[in-house]
């Protein structure tokens, strides 16, 4: 488990199945930003097995007495067939949102990955309308790269994504997580 102040962030397990597959199939969960989806159980035990066998963890985002709020993931996008490049995505239940959980997830997670990981940066995206993730990952210590134009399909219409990345060098050391020994 990863222990933030406010939050732990702990793998994924079997038990989380179901409360997953009902925050993905929740169009209030995921939000106006996110794409409409309806997965089964098993569609998304296949696709978690399936992903589990690259390179992606999703995790838990838990209040420190377990209530478990939402999710934050991490998975490697081939680029231009040469490299991979690792990226983070989260979602929080609504009711979670604005309270500074989400950017302490996010923090946690940059640590993880900075010191477990051999990555020059990572990436993160979020709708071009979507200020209130903007404003997590800035305070995550990402900084705002540009607009991809028509990066992603909702609701009917292709919609801009803004890329943001942070640096291992703009990281420099651990934020939240403390450093082992």
């Amino acid at each position: 488990m990863l222990e933030g102040k406010n939050v732990n962030l702990r793998v994924m397990e079997g038990e989380d199945l179901p409360l997953v597959v009902e925050w993905f199939n929740d169009p209030e969960v995921l939000g106006e930003y996110n794409p409409l989806r309806q997965m089964s159980r098993t569609e998304k035990e296949k696709a978690i097995e399936d992903k589990n066998h690259g390179e992606q963890k999703t995790f838990i985002v838990e209040k420190k007495d377990g209530l478990r709020i939402g999710f934050i993931s991490h998975f490697n996008v081939i680029w231009d067939g040469v490299g991979k490049l690792l990226t983070i995505a989260y979602c929080l239940l609504p009711a979670e949102r604005g309270k500074g959980y989400c950017t302490e997830a996010v923090r946690i997670m940059v640590d993880y990955l900075f010191l477990s990981k051999v990555t020059p940066c990572i990436q993160a995206t979020t709708h071009v309308e979507n200020g209130a993730s903007q404003r997590v990952l800035e305070k995550g210590g990402f900084r705002k790269e540009g607009v991809m134009r028509k990066r992603f399909f909702i609701r009917g219409n292709w919609q801009d994504q803004v890329l943001f990345s942070i640096l291992r060098e703009e990281w420099k050391e651990p934020k939240v997580l403390a450093r082992t020994a």
